[in-house]
């Protein structure tokens, strides 16, 4: 599934904190960034909503079960750009 197609409310998980950690889709944009309720306190830090770079979001799960993302051109472009700066 591409991230463009995750729909608010689904669950997925994501990879910003370092490790990955649950979340839930809070809107139905498409792009570089979408809005995410991450669940933090699954690795000792806090729950928080914010936005997520796209290609943080690793997996979302769809009808039980975790399916793996495929990212757009531009999505992959940043990501090289973002890793290059060090971040």
């Amino acid at each position: 599934m591409k991230t463009n197609d995750i729909k608010k409310g689904m669950n997925i998980k994501t990879g910003q904190l370092g490790t990955p950690v649950s979340g839930i889709m809070l809107d139905n944009l498409r792009g570089n960034t979408r809005l995410v309720d991450v669940k933090g306190s699954e690795v000792g830090l806090f729950d928080e909503m914010g936005s997520v770079y796209a290609h943080d979001i690793l997996m979302v799960e769809v009808d039980g079960e975790w399916q793996e993302i495929e990212y757009t051109e531009a999505q992959l472009k940043l990501k090289k750009q973002i890793s290059a700066m060090g971040w």
